[in-house]
């Protein structure tokens, strides 16, 4: 083997190093293109080494483009595999998308960046976004309504933009406007549920294999977004009265817990108010439970008028309500109950016989940390002056401070 040849070997053996072949397969290569190389620069240039040559040629020709396909084909199963773990191992709304984004950046060669909108009742919502130098959920500019964007999702039909510069479509957006795009929708049952946007630094158009990945995310990611909104939709109900449709008893312990957690760190304290509608009872015997059902479902309506926006409101059970006050110390719970005893006196319900009930609010008061440390003292201390106000002074709210015995820590 002379040294022309040598060099060529040597090439092909770098070449073929970087390339997804397994070492059987890179060796079968070398093999055939030594032996091509040899008949081809033999001295003697007959008809049959001439053939041979020739079928040598066609050979590797074949089998490399074989190889080739092959290479891409496992190279887009692998990308589906990915693809499949990654959208089906969250049901969070919010991690489906940057991961959806996150896969759609390795799909593309010369990828600029990837985001994603989420599309209900006729408008775009953003979801996620990443760029090439890894920043995350950066929106540059907000969708036009005759942009690319809402065309996708208007259309139902992906969109290529080999070059953005003079695009009817980008006219007036203030956005850089270099490079390609591809706007996908995402679809479940013919219905747009939002639209996949993949900008490239380079113009021209994306290639078949690019296509067909980017296609496939998009068929995966709108499972993904379903299937996250069916089980966010899940754990709210979970969480939710029916009746009222107040945070329950669950969604109370939570969001109580984080409470004390969050005045431990500050070191500011929150109230808490336990409430009981009176004369209730009397109405749900003597009416029936539709009538009382009625009645609970506006008695929540008007305290969560009343509330600040700040509070946290929740059905605690039967007729309790419970409300919680951040950054509220006991003086500030007071002149909260003064107000609201205020707004229950405009609390009207009319009874089935025509009736106006008469109807009022007791309640109970404990504030963190002066009457408990913990989540379910405070929440035992609020109840027990709940129970003294309706036994001692219906009509008002009772501090856990000012019970005659000690309520448990």
């Amino acid at each position: 083997m002379d040294k022309a040849q040598q060099d060529l070997m040597q090439a092909a053996r770098k070449q073929l190093r970087g390339a997804r072949y397994t070492v059987a397969q890179r060796e079968q290569i070398l093999r055939t293109l030594d032996l091509l190389l040899t008949v081809a620069r033999a001295e003697e240039k007959t008809e049959e080494n001439a053939r041979s040559a020739s079928q040598i040629l066609a050979n590797v020709t074949r089998h490399h483009n074989l190889l080739a396909i092959i290479q891409q084909q496992a190279d887009e199963l692998d990308a589906l595999k990915r693809i499949s773990v990654n959208l089906t191992s969250s049901l969070v709304l919010q991690a489906v998308l940057e991961r959806v984004v996150t896969e759609a950046m390795h799909l593309v060669q010369d990828a600029r960046e990837a985001h994603i909108f989420l599309f209900q009742e006729g408008a775009l919502r953003f979801g996620a976004s990443l760029d090439s130098e890894g920043n995350r959920n950066i929106l540059s500019a907000p969708p036009r309504a005759n942009g690319l964007t809402y065309t996708v999702a208007r259309n139902k039909k992906t969109i290529i933009i080999d070059d953005l510069r003079g695009n009817p479509l980008f006219d007036g957006s203030h956005a850089e406007l270099y490079g390609s795009i591809l706007g996908i929708p995402l679809m479940m049952d013919d219905v747009v549920i939002g639209v996949m946007n993949m900008l490239r630094w380079s113009v021209g158009g994306f290639t078949p294999p690019e296509m067909r990945l980017l296609e496939l995310l998009a068929d995966h990611a709108s499972i993904a977004i379903i299937n996250a909104r069916l089980h966010q939709q899940v754990a709210n109900q979970a969480l939710r009265d029916s009746l009222t449709t107040l945070p329950n008893r669950r969604a109370l312990d939570t969001r109580l817990e984080a409470e004390v957690q969050q005045s431990a760190r500050t070191g500011l304290p929150f109230s808490l108010l336990m409430m009981d509608l009176d004369g209730f009872k009397a109405i749900n015997d003597t009416y029936g439970h539709p009538v009382g059902d009625t009645l609970l479902a506006q008695f929540a309506q008007h305290l969560n008028q009343f509330k600040r926006s700040a509070d946290f409101l929740a059905r605690y059970g039967g007729d309790e309500m419970t409300m919680l006050l951040p950054e509220t110390d006991p003086a500030g719970a007071r002149q909260v109950t003064e107000r609201l005893k205020a707004h229950m006196q405009t609390f009207v319900f009319r009874l089935p016989d025509g009736k106006d009930p008469r109807l009022g609010l007791s309640g109970g008061v404990a504030t963190y940390p002066f009457d408990s440390l913990t989540a379910s003292g405070i929440l035992r201390a609020a109840d027990e002056a709940l129970y003294h106000a309706k036994k001692h002074a219906r009509g008002g709210f009772t501090e856990a401070s000012a019970l005659p015995l000690p309520h448990a820590p």
